[in-house]
């Protein structure tokens, strides 16, 4: 799994146990999530269809860096299906995973549009 990005884990992302409160963290998946799909279909206009059951295995404290990994799972005609968990990076301890969530391509009008994608690109291969 590649990890992409990193969070730290301020006091106004605290839920009031002290942790990191959950609908935080998934606004911040579902954004990697979106810009992920972005830079692979290389079209700003995507949406979240899908995501499957989410399993919160431990928490996060003030202070801590997380790190959210993604992998492609399949490639569909308008869609992209990826995994993502997100770990603590100084202990990397799992914190959250989920098995699969679905992204689809749209075009101008608002509807699901073919990507023609089969596999990951790398930003720096198109240059």
């Amino acid at each position: 799994m590649r990890f992409h990005t990193r969070k730290w884990v301020k006091p106004e992302d605290l839920n009031p146990n002290g942790t990191l409160f959950g609908g935080k963290l998934l606004s911040w998946i579902d954004e990697e999530l979106a810009l992920y799909t972005i830079v692979q279909f290389e079209n700003s206009r995507v949406v979240t269809k899908y995501m499957s059951e989410i399993n919160f295995k431990s928490s996060a404290r003030q202070g801590d860096i997380i790190e959210i990994g993604i992998d492609v799972i399949h490639f569909g005609t308008t869609s992209i299906s990826l995994e993502c968990k997100v770990r603590n990076m100084m202990t990397r301890e799992i914190i959250i995973t989920i098995d699969k969530s679905v992204m689809v391509n749209l075009g101008e009008d608002g509807k699901p549009k073919p990507h023609g994608k089969t596999e990951i690109e790398f930003v720096k291969n198109r240059l």
